[in-house]
């Protein structure tokens, strides 16, 4: 098996077509990430999806295939999911409601 093929079929690691094609797809991922957020409504799942997502934009602001304002978007978006994550993560201290509040 020829270990240079899939070089030769997606060009040298430091093309950069090759890493602003990479990083538009990244895009499209964190957007599908995104989507899966909204429809599911279990509280792990949904600490997991965040958690990737925060991820996936603090890669994307790191990326010089996109424009500076792009770049910014990202990063102020990368610690908005952060929050999320932060706030639906197993360890986080949990808010009374309500009722716990009235009843204690």
């Amino acid at each position: 098996m020829d270990d240079k093929a899939p070089a030769a079929a997606h060009g040298p690691p430091d093309d950069p077509a090759a890493l602003s094609r990479a990083s538009h797809a990244l895009w499209l991922a964190t957007l599908s990430l995104m989507t899966a957020y909204m429809h599911n409504a279990a509280p792990a799942h949904r600490y997991l999806l965040a958690w990737r997502i925060a991820r996936n934009f603090s890669t994307l602001c790191e990326q010089e295939c996109f424009d500076g304002n792009t770049r910014a978007r990202f990063s102020r978006l990368a610690a908005r999911w952060r929050r999320k994550a932060d706030a639906l993560s197993p360890t986080a201290p949990r808010r009374r409601g309500l009722l716990e509040r009235l009843l204690h």
